[in-house]
């Protein structure tokens, strides 16, 4: 039975330009592709956030450009939490499958691992 299951990516973009926005976004959505076997035809929605440092561009453009041309996707800026870490990219993509949650592969690029919680098992 098909069930809908979360999976987080975070990366961070090398500057606060269109393009290093779209290329770090491309990166870790193929990245997600790739250790999850994501078929975009299963994907529910995909929700993007960015920290506030980061305004030159939509990140979800970068899943329209992998073909996610279907697919429901938003933009959010994240909480200003003070000494954060900056130029973070983060996705949240709603999945349709067989899979149980403990499955799904989380993707932290380009530092995000400090992001995760202390103790928290690889796959969570």
């Amino acid at each position: 039975m098909q069930a809908c299951r979360g999976i987080r990516g975070a990366t961070t973009a090398d500057a606060n330009t269109d393009e290093a926005i779209y290329s770090a976004t491309r990166d870790m959505l193929q990245e997600l592709i790739n250790v999850n076997g994501i078929d975009q035809e299963q994907v529910g929605a995909a929700y993007f956030t960015v920290t506030p440092d980061l305004n030159a561009a939509f990140p979800a453009a970068a899943a329209r450009q992998l073909g996610w041309n279907e697919v429901a996707l938003m933009c959010s800026t994240e909480i200003p939490v003070p000494d954060s870490l900056g130029h973070c990219i983060r996705v949240m993509i709603l999945y349709n499958t067989e899979k149980s949650q403990k499955d799904m592969v989380n993707v932290y690029l380009k530092g995000t691992d400090v992001l995760r919680l202390k103790g928290v098992e690889a796959n969570n």
